[in-house]
């Protein structure tokens, strides 16, 4: 149950003397740039309504109902925290609610745009308001103090006193922040006068595509969750990562509100390859090299893009927080040396694992990890199949965990390696056609025991060969439910020939198709549940298309004509079933999992995080503790002596993959059970 916000809120945090050193705004509230939409906006505006309606998988209704949801999402969008307006600007609009998708349609912008340029001013005041309470000391040990981060839920603030209770606690948090990054009381009030001045420097230099991108995309996530406006310099940006020309780390970034989140990463690139992030985790500063970090909360995404993108060797270091901490939780600082980042260098590869436990010893299990569907994956996978049955392995695990999709082509080329010919996957469009993709060559290049590895993070295309193996029956899928993304999108320019704007339209994507299993059933909101599951903190609504607003509902059509194959009978599963979980119920890294799972939940669960200092100090020192303390158990567990630090012992040690390790005894049981059926 949410708790209520905590409206009392307590000053003592801060010393109250008077406020001598109070820090006054580098610009006026005047200085402020009047926005107004330009020629090319209200054109743009007609065609984003007419491709919604016309071209959307969804055929967009444009009524009442989705006139009011875009004029609450383009107020979330302005202030999802509810932290600028006041419940009376709220009312001011209301009336204009019901009529807001009629406006869009007709172009007629100047509404959105006066709520816009009221947003700029309520952003000024806040601001100024935290720089007026800088230069006094803070008080990082009121016991009980905490800071509510989470207000989406809350009610508008009835007068500006209210707000200011709360940006008295989000200041405190951001301090706290820095001071548990090291900074001393004189570095911290540098840092955040540098931080809300910039924040007023930003507002002044407003443009007028701002506006118009921000009640686009309102629009846009009212249709649906991956439907969007791209800017004209967001829209150039998103070619040249189409075409591969960008250097960078290796990740697709997204504005969510004020913070600039990872969507996802590239497997194998720069990003991907510290193990240190995440989809969803928020980048809330840069720096390039060794120099001082800069804060980009609340900036354009363009801009932030433009921060972390340079040249390849170089080293950019982010600060972040981790999607598991909400954004109360403390910054961690991730550093990255930038490279060229190409889905063609995002190869498959191939592993012989041999688990040392004397029931399963000397018996190879080969490990395909495949990070995308690029293209040619299919072609990679053959040769490293053909590899692997030359080492005598038993059986073949393909490894999805992260894998976010890539060419739908190379997931039905993937499936066939494994069958011999058949359907794969249903794609049916906004009109209700269905075309059936299948695999025709009639030839399959793997004939032995198949496992398939996902988790949370494993999408699209990823769903389609894992869905078409368990239609099929042709091996065990065990891991945690994917996630779920069913949808097909589309990018189109809104430019035409003959438009002769100073300025250019910009474009969007929208969705146009959903893929279907072969036995009806949509991948889509739900995605591929394992045969066998896997403990997991991440559940379905926490993380995955079920969360997103407006992503297109679960549904089914018929089945097609296929041969299902005789692989996993359901007692054979239901003994594999009962195998696992009497195994993991007495592993020690099962039982870290179940642990960590716990903390986990605790943590999401909450709407604070605690302003006192030692507190924070004393969970992430019992992080630390606690990670050292199990390195050093799997080190006793092996007759080898303790390190003192983590940073000491090998990865092995540090990082185990205890997923990976009961999937290969899952698939040596499964082969088991063959043996003794045969």
């Amino acid at each position: 149950m949410r708790k209520p916000f905590f409206r009392s809120l307590i000053l003592s945090g801060f010393i109250m003397a008077p406020l001598a050193f109070a820090v006054t705004p580098n610009h006026n509230l005047d200085e402020l740039p009047r926005l107004s939409a330009e020629s090319q906006h209200e054109t743009a505006s007609k065609r984003i309504a007419s491709y919604f309606t016309r071209y959307h998988y969804s055929r967009v209704e444009m009524d009442e109902a989705m006139g009011e949801q875009i004029f609450d999402r383009f107020f979330e969008q302005l202030d999802y925290n509810r932290m600028f307006f006041l419940q009376e600007d709220i009312d001011k609009f209301r009336e204009h609610a019901e009529n807001f998708h009629v406006m869009l349609q007709e172009g007629d912008l100047s509404l959105p745009y006066e709520i816009y340029q009221l947003s700029l001013e309520r952003r000024y005041e806040r601001y100024a308001h935290a720089l007026s309470l800088l230069g006094e000391e803070f008080d990082f040990e009121v016991e009980g103090e905490r800071y509510y981060y989470d207000r989406a839920e809350e009610d508008w603030a009835a007068d500006s006193s209210e707000l200011e209770a709360v940006w008295q606690q989000r200041l405190k948090n951001d301090a706290l922040n820095l001071a548990m990054a090291g900074r001393d009381q004189d570095e911290i009030q540098e840092n955040l006068e540098r931080r809300y001045q910039s924040a007023i420097q930003r507002l002044t230099n407003s443009k007028s595509e701002d506006a118009f991108q921000t009640v686009m995309n309102a629009f846009a996530r009212s249709v649906e969750a991956h439907t969007s406006y791209l800017s004209p310099r967001n829209a150039e940006r998103f070619q040249q990562n189409m075409n591969l020309q960008l250097e960078g780390i290796g990740a697709v970034l997204q504005a969510e509100y004020d913070y600039t989140v990872i969507r996802s990463l590239v497997p194998g690139g720069p990003a991907d390859q510290t193990g240190e992030l995440a989809p969803d985790d928020r980048i809330i500063a840069v720096a390039q090299g060794d120099k001082e970090f800069v804060d980009i909360i609340g900036w354009r995404l363009d801009d932030v893009v433009d921060l972390i993108t340079g040249p390849k060797g170089s080293t950019v270091r982010l600060q972040v927080l981790k999607e598991s901490e909400g954004s109360g939780g403390t910054p961690e600082t991730v550093e990255i040396v930038r490279d060229k980042v190409r889905i063609e260098d995002r190869e498959a590869k191939a592993s012989v694992k041999i688990l040392e436990e004397s029931e399963y010893s000397d018996r190879p299990v080969g490990v395909i990890e495949i990070p995308g569907f690029y293209n040619n994956l299919s072609a990679d996978v053959r040769k490293l199949l053909k590899e692997l049955e030359e080492k005598d392995i038993e059986g073949i695990v393909v490894d999805l965990r992260g894998n976010g999709g890539g060419s739908l082509s190379e997931s039905i080329f993937l499936t066939g390696l494994f069958i011999e010919s058949g359907p794969v996957v249903q794609v049916r469009d906004s009109s209700g056609r269905i075309d059936v993709n299948r695999d025709e060559d009639g030839v399959s290049y793997y004939e032995g025991p198949l496992t398939v590895l996902v988790d949370r993070f494993s999408a699209s295309a990823s769903e389609i060969f894992a869905a078409a193996i368990q239609d099929y029956n042709r091996g065990i899928v065990v891991g945690e439910q994917t996630f779920g993304k069913g949808t097909v999108q589309q990018h189109r320019n809104l430019q035409r020939r003959f438009d002769f704007y100073s300025n250019p339209l910009g474009s969007i994507q929208y969705t146009i198709a959903k893929f279907y299993r072969i036995d009806g059933g949509s991948t889509q909101h739900r995605g591929v549940v394992p045969d066998i599951l896997f403990p997991s903190p991440i559940e379905p609504d926490d993380f995955g298309e079920s969360r997103a607003d407006n992503a297109l509902p679960w549904d089914q059509i018929d089945s097609v004509e296929f041969d299902r194959l005789g692989w996993l009978p359901e007692e054979n599963l239901q003994a594999l079933t009962e195998l696992h979980k009497a195994r993991i119920e007495n592993n020690p890294e099962f039982a870290y999992i179940h642990e960590d799972i716990e903390r986990f939940r605790a943590r999401r669960d909450r709407n604070y995080v605690s302003l006192v200092q030692s507190e924070r100090d004393a969970e992430s020192e019992a992080d630390r503790e606690r990670r050292l303390a199990r390195i050093n158990e799997r080190l006793a567990r092996e007759g080898k002596e303790p390190v003192e630090a983590a940073e000491d012992a090998d990865e092995a040690y540090r990082d185990p993959d205890p997923y990976l390790q009961e999937t290969i005894r899952i698939t040596l049981d499964f082969i088991n059970q063959r043996g003794q059926d045969s």
